[in-house]
């Protein structure tokens, strides 16, 4: 398995914490923005059922710029090979 060396960026790790500490952010954005952070450090991807959440979020209009951007980078950080 081909394994992916991308790293989230600080100003996406930034976005993620912020996520993670707002009272109004909904349980699909914590989601990718818990996963965003645990990829801050190299040599970690994306999981499957991850991978799944973030495509739909890019496919869909209800979501917010931020939460696309952190499904964005969680895609980024995924498995080529799936």
């Amino acid at each position: 398995m081909a394994k992916n060396t991308k790293k989230s960026s600080s100003k996406t790790a930034t976005l993620a914490s912020k996520t993670l500490t707002s009272k109004n952010t909904s349980p699909t954005a914590k989601k990718l923005a818990a996963s965003v952070l645990s990829q801050k450090a190299p040599n970690k991807q994306t999981g499957p059922e991850l991978e799944d959440l973030a495509s739909k979020v890019m496919q869909s209009d209800k979501y917010s710029d931020s939460t696309k951007t952190l499904a964005a980078s969680v895609l980024s950080q995924s498995n080529k090979e799936r």
